[in-house]
């Protein structure tokens, strides 16, 4: 059943109205294993689980009311500004379609207009959830606007609603769940979906921040070609395809153990095991030069690492201990890759009035 958006008429004056500014800001996330599970049909016939944590990387969202009947979004990752006309509805026409049909969803004709603007900490098809933070953000803007509460799974839902049956885009679950929840979750996926927040210390946290490296491979992506390639060799019960998604649901559940028991090493090279599993599902989740990023990578002192989205561009995670960073650092940047640090992001989408 679709998910109704409970209707609550906001009582204002048009001063107020032409005041009233509300900010979110949804952090991305980084999966370490299980990517893929969470694509149907494989959650619904063998159970899916994702191991994934939010850092400190974001997209940003404001809502500014004003005192015209017209309705304003702008992008500055593409660069697009668009008005709309409610009137005329929201044709989705390839101009910031996701939040478009987010607006389908909730936007009131008694209200006046409004202006959004989105900003994003990475480029779309990178491979860090950010399209999917993306709807998480204009989700919160509008349920702080409008006084709609909604609890985190309620604001998941209707965010992957929105990307994967109204926008029919192909893809999995996970990335709206991490950016709502926020920090570390092992989330299951099946008949329902069940985020498992992980207490990891906070030394360990610390050595991840210190080990880990964010590697840029230049290119971004479509991730729904990649994703529908990756479950019609499921759908043909193609071997490689499901051991590649059976090892990623197992290497999860193994690197939460891991990290729980603060085993970083272990960790490092489980994420190694994971890209090995991720690579049998599709041909097209890497490419020449992914692979001689990693293999270079390895070369000068990293454990393990993987591509954190579906694949084919976007950003490579690497676990490198401390003492051979800056080696790693260096050979990378020679290629033209640039490899930086970041930290944890406790807490999900926030969303709130100025």
């Amino acid at each position: 059943m679709p998910l109704e958006v409970p209707h609550r008429k906001v009582q204002t004056t048009r001063r107020e109205m032409a005041e009233s500014v509300v900010r979110a800001r949804t952090p991305l996330r980084i999966s370490f294993a299980g990517g893929g599970t969470d694509v149907s049909p494989f959650p619904e016939t063998e159970g899916g689980a994702v191991l994934s944590a939010t850092i400190d990387r974001y997209v940003l969202g404001s809502l500014a009311t004003h005192a015209h009947s017209h309705l304003s979004i702008e992008s500055r990752d593409y660069g697009i500004s668009l008005q709309l006309a409610p009137k005329d509805g929201f044709a989705l026409d390839g101009n910031l379609d996701l939040v478009k049909a987010a607006l389908r969803r909730v936007w009131r004709e008694e209200e006046h207009g409004y202006g959004i603007i989105l900003s994003s900490s990475a480029p779309p098809g990178s491979g860090l959830g950010s399209s999917s933070a993306m709807v998480v953000t204009v989700v919160a803007l509008l349920n702080e606007y409008y006084g709609v509460a909604m609890g985190e799974y309620e604001v998941a839902r209707l965010a992957a609603l929105i990307e994967r049956e109204d926008m029919r885009i192909v893809g999995g679950l996970q990335d709206y769940y991490a950016a709502t929840f926020g920090g570390f979750n092992y989330i299951e996926f099946g008949e329902q979906v069940i985020v498992n927040p992980l207490r990891v210390r906070e030394d360990v946290i610390g050595e991840l921040e210190m080990n880990l490296l964010l590697c840029f491979s230049g290119a971004t992506r479509r991730s729904d070609s990649i994703i529908s390639d990756q479950t019609e060799r499921y759908a043909r019960s193609e071997l490689d395809a499901i051991a590649g998604l059976r090892e990623q649901k197992q290497l999860a559940l193994a690197m939460k153990a891991a990290l729980l028991r603060g085993q970083l090493d272990n960790f490092g090279w489980l994420l190694g095991e994971a890209w090995q599993a991720k690579k049998k599902m599709s041909p097209r989740i890497t490419t020449p030069f992914i692979d001689e990023m990693y293999e270079v990578a390895t070369r000068n002192g990293a454990i393990g690492g993987k591509v954190t989205g579906a694949g084919g561009g976007g950003y490579m995670l690497l676990y490198v201990d401390f003492e051979h960073r800056h080696q790693v650092v260096q050979a990378l940047e020679a290629m033209g890759v640039a490899a930086s640090g970041f930290s944890f992001a406790p807490q999900g989408v926030r969303a709130w009035k100025r």
